[in-house]
């Protein structure tokens, strides 16, 4: 939901949104949100519940590391190296 501080998503993004999926105007509004709430948000978070997540499917600790950093370099603004050490350090303080 857009906030006084934060303004609503891109119309001309929406419109095209809208167009391409066939979405009504308020649907494609808020896929936009979503997404861009999805990618907002914090490195620490993400690490953290990517962890908790991939730790819940019995992955070790060094591939689940390796995995994070490769997903962190993919991401749309990618967030900066993390060593292994730098995202033990997210996870366990």
């Amino acid at each position: 939901m857009p906030t006084a501080s934060r303004p609503g998503p891109d119309p001309d993004l929406v419109d095209h949104i809208a167009t391409s999926t066939g979405l009504s105007p308020a649907e494609a509004a808020r896929v936009v949100e979503d997404v861009v709430a999805f990618h907002a948000e914090p490195v620490e978070d993400y690490v953290r519940r990517r962890h908790a997540h991939l730790k819940t499917y019995g992955a070790k600790n060094p591939e689940i590391f390796a995995r994070i950093a490769e997903e962190l370099a993919a991401r749309v603004v990618a967030a900066p190296r993390l060593t292994e050490r730098q995202l033990r350090r997210l996870v366990y303080g």
